[in-house]
Order: C-alpha cells, then sequence, then structure tokens
C-alpha cells in the first residue's frame, strides 16, 4: 500500500531535478564546408531551396505546402520557420542550414557564432544548432549613421530526441538612432533565395 501512496504522490508532485543543458561552439571542416557548397550547386540543392522559396511565398499568399513554412513578423523582427518533412532527410536539412548561412555571408555579413545547444527539457532533448551573423563595422564611419543593411541575423536548426525539426531564419532590426533604418525584410527575402 505504501508503494502505491509513494507513486502517487509522487506524479502528484514531482521532484525537481535539476535539467541539463550544455552550450558548446562547433566548427565545420573544410571537408563537409565543400559537401555543402557542392550540394548548394547540385539540382538536388538549388530544387530544395527553390522549394522552401515556394513554399515562403505560397504561405504569404495564405496557401499551406509542404514542407510547411511559417511566418515570422513583429515590428522588430522578421522571419520565418520551415518544417522537417518530406522531401528532406536529416542530411540535407543540415545541408540547407549550412546554405543559408553561406547565403547571409554573401550578403556581406560576418559569422560571429556557430554553436549548439542541448538542453534536457521535461519529455525530450532538445538540440538547437544556431549561427549568427553580424555586419563587420571594421570600416564604418561613426559620424554618420551606420547602415545595419537588413539587421542581425540567426539562423537555428532545432531538433527534437536528435530528430530534426525545424529550421528558423530571424532577422533583427535595431531601432536605435545610431544607425539607418533597416533593408525591407522582403528584399532580404529576394537576395536569400536569388538564383533558386
Amino acid at each position: 500500500m505504501a508503494s502505491f501512496i509513494d507513486d502517487l504522490l509522487g506524479r502528484l508532485f514531482p521532484k525537481k531535478t535539476k535539467q541539463v543543458q550544455i552550450k558548446e561552439n562547433f566548427k565545420q571542416s573544410e571537408s563537409e564546408k565543400d559537401a555543402g557548397t557542392e550540394w548548394e550547386l547540385s539540382e538536388e540543392g538549388k530544387s530544395m531551396l527553390a522549394l522552401v522559396a515556394k513554399n515562403y511565398h505560397f504561405k504569404k499568399s495564405g496557401i499551406n505546402n509542404y514542407p510547411e513554412v511559417h511566418i515570422l513578423n513583429s515590428p522588430y523582427a522578421n522571419g520565418f520557420a520551415v518544417s522537417y518533412d518530406s522531401p528532406f532527410d536529416e542530411k540535407t536539412f543540415s545541408y540547407l542550414f549550412f546554405a543559408f548561412g553561406k547565403r547571409i555571408l554573401d550578403l556581406g555579413y560576418n559569422q560571429v557564432s556557430l554553436d549548439r545547444k542541448i538542453e534536457e527539457l521535461k519529455d525530450f532533448v532538445k538540440t538547437t544548432e544556431k549561427q549568427y551573423f553580424k555586419l563587420p563595422l571594421s570600416n564604418v564611419d561613426f559620424g554618420q549613421k551606420i547602415d545595419q543593411l537588413f539587421g542581425n541575423i540567426s539562423v537555428e536548426k532545432v531538433s527534437i530526441n536528435d530528430k530534426p525539426s525545424f529550421l528558423k531564419i530571424l532577422v533583427t532590426v535595431y531601432s536605435d538612432h545610431l544607425y539607418q533604418e533597416a533593408k525591407p525584410f522582403d528584399q532580404f527575402i529576394d537576395e536569400i533565395f536569388e538564383n533558386t
């Protein structure tokens, strides 16, 4: 009888356990970078990027298609997320994550971090790989307002229990008086999907 009561009390008042959280920086090897570039230029890479672009524009028009795209809008941050679904597999999803990062570098940004955060949550483990990009400030004339282009950009790949869940690209603008107004998010979308 005591074990029944202990079990019942355990369910009603679970013991608080410290959840595990690990954050680490990581790097892509040269061979991984080369494989990613080769994929991005391949027919498969081009078609995957074109599919995300098409589904983004469908979503803006109120049409859902798979893999589903979710639009993120607020006054100071805009972005989109792509759900992990067919025709993606784990490898192409990872290539897509790095392809977006490469395209952001091509816009003139610097990658300031590439990290991985692993969190043990209540019923699952969440892994977030994140690329973070800022403008280079080395040749900025601080006597004038700073051109922020589109703002700061992050690209995240989220996995739940080691299974890909979604990719998210978020552009956050500076509202500070030191910066020029950011370029429109629609222009960012056009440039990130250029040549797809």
